[in-house]
């Protein structure tokens, strides 16, 4: 019995082979996601490929694409021929003037000037060749042979045409699509810098960058990112940049699998290296200069079509401190410049917990005369200093939402008018101390000193943080939780370079642009953090 099962085992085993062959679809069928909204699947024909036949091809498309209302099929006969041609196209997405002009008209009187004299050719020649020698241009002009070709090409946004007899289609690059022009930034403006951004476009901004930048190492390698296939453009110079950097950021962009990338906000979630970490470990810009400059050094950009932000890896927390107008003024002014932010990220961080420390148990650290006025304007308030502060820094807080997501001209009226209308009352109804409301506004004026809202938003939640550690422990809470943090700013990297760099490790040479800048004469090397191939900026100065 078990010897019957044993001979009987590959039998039954290469039947079921058998049945799984013919049940297998066929390796060319079309397998999409716009299978799905296929009414009745057993009607499609099973060879993906396209046929002679016009009208069989068209109805294979309505049926595989659903039958979508915004999908035109548009279908006309040439003249003096019984030719059909088949448009196929998005509603909206396509400039129909310049297919009339320069697709349908050319075509339309090559083939009566065939048909007039070359009856014979006008039957043999390939559909391929006819088009690129009637059309006015051959830009944008692509040959498709499968279902599956021309519907992506579809829903990307080209124009196919199909003609009678032709077993190939056209996939043409006529799209009409309303950008927003080339204005200044609104999140990075300068007084002396230049007054261009990016846009959504994503051929724009690319172009934008050739024009600023002609050199042939610049170099644009494309991507297809989400399942809508969003194009997406890995940017570096490719004599400066190192080449392990340009392949790991490669490699994460190709493993996002996701069904949509709204935005590049996305792509630097999805590729940065420690999620949990309260920092930005990708810097993102609407300034060419600001990303052009970051190419030079030795960065990688990314530049997502939808977009106008782009984004530059490595990121070190130094950089979110820094504007591109430091290296348009001179290196003096620049470097005291560049010093207040840093000293206003310490005021926004730590002051309100300073001053709970200090208030709630080292009031003999205090001069006399300051001690005596704050216990004085603290005597009707009924709650502790850090449930004051608290109250403050939310009410702050949520008057800056409020006034970032109302329109422009009202945002800024309910900024400052509740800020003052809300303070003063709370003073008089004596649930906060007027030194608290100094504080706070201290701290929310050092905060807008931050140039990169990013920075700014992380700054602002460890605030919080610090403040709970001041009012447990007082100033040696502070001190562990600005200890924590610099323990973290050392483990925490940015596509393997170090977040505190040039902090630690500590580089000499990459001091030159950390906290002050020095003179641009005198920076003749590139980051060393970066490792690039070219270390030489410039020649030295004689």
């Amino acid at each position: 019995m078990t010897n019957s099962k044993k001979t009987m085992k590959p039998q039954k085993l290469q039947a079921r082979k058998l049945e799984t062959l013919k049940q297998k679809p066929h390796p060319n069928e079309l397998q999409s996601s716009a299978d799905q909204n296929v009414p009745d699947s057993k009607n499609v024909l099973p060879n993906n490929g396209l046929t002679d036949d016009l009208s069989s091809n068209l109805a294979v498309l309505k049926e595989k694409m659903g039958y979508q209302s915004d999908v035109r099929f548009s279908e006309f006969p040439l003249s003096n021929t019984e030719k059909q041609v088949a448009l196929v196209y998005i509603d909206g997405l396509n400039d129909l003037t310049f297919i009339n002009d320069y697709v349908i008209k050319p075509l339309k009187l090559y083939y009566s000037e065939q048909k007039e004299s070359k009856e014979e050719q006008l039957e043999n020649d390939c559909f391929i060749g006819i088009a690129k020698r009637a059309f006015l241009t051959g830009d944008g002009v692509e040959e498709l042979t499968t279902f599956e070709q021309v519907i992506q090409a579809v829903y990307a946004g080209f124009t196919i045409m199909l003609l009678e007899g032709a077993s190939s289609a056209l996939k043409i690059s006529a799209k009409k699509v309303k950008s927003r022009p080339l204005e200044e930034p609104i999140t990075e403006a300068t007084v002396k810098g230049p007054r261009i951004g990016f846009n959504e476009t994503l051929s724009e901004n690319t172009a934008l960058l050739r024009l600023r930048v002609s050199d042939p190492q610049l170099t644009m390698t494309h991507f297809k990112v989400g399942r809508t296939n969003k194009d997406l453009v890995v940017v570096y110079m490719k004599d400066i940049a190192n080449d392990e950097l340009v392949r790991e950021v490669q490699k994460r962009i190709k493993n996002i699998d996701i069904d949509d990338v709204a935005g590049s906000g996305y792509i630097e979630q999805l590729i940065e290296d420690d999620y949990l970490s309260p920092f930005p470990q990708v810097q993102d810009t609407e300034r060419p200069d600001r990303f052009i400059s970051s190419l030079m050094e030795g960065r990688v950009g990314i530049l997502l079509d939808g977009s106008p932000f782009s984004l530059m890896v490595p990121a070190t927390f130094s950089m979110f401190l820094q504007t591109p107008e430091d290296y348009y003024e001179r290196w003096i002014p620049s470097s005291f410049i560049r010093l207040l932010r840093f000293f206003a990220a310490l005021v926004s961080l730590f002051l309100p917990s300073i001053y709970i420390a200090f208030v709630s148990f080292h009031q003999g650290l205090i001069p006399t005369q300051l001690a005596i006025s704050i216990s004085a304007t603290r005597e009707s308030v009924p709650f502790p200093s850090v449930i004051e502060a608290l109250i403050m820094e939310v009410a702050i807080e949520i008057l800056r939402e409020a006034g970032l997501r109302l329109p422009k001209t009202v945002g800024q009226t309910v900024g400052l008018v509740g800020g003052l209308v809300i303070g003063q009352a709370a003073v008089q109804a004596g649930i906060v101390s007027p030194i608290m409301v100094i504080v706070v506004s201290l701290t929310a004026i050092s905060s807008f000193a931050i140039p990169q809202y990013s920075a700014g938003i992380s700054l602002r939640l460890l605030r919080f943080g610090a403040m709970l550690f001041s009012a447990l422990l007082g100033l040696f809470g502070v001190i562990l939780f600005f200890l924590i943090i610099a323990i973290h700013f050392v483990k925490l990297k940015s596509f393997g370079v170090p977040y505190a760099t040039p902090a630690t490790p500590y580089r000499l040479g990459d001091w030159k642009d950390f906290i002050f800048r020095a003179p641009i004469f005198k920076m003749n090397s590139r980051p060393k953090m970066l490792f690039t191939k070219n270390t030489k900026r410039q020649s030295r100065r004689k």
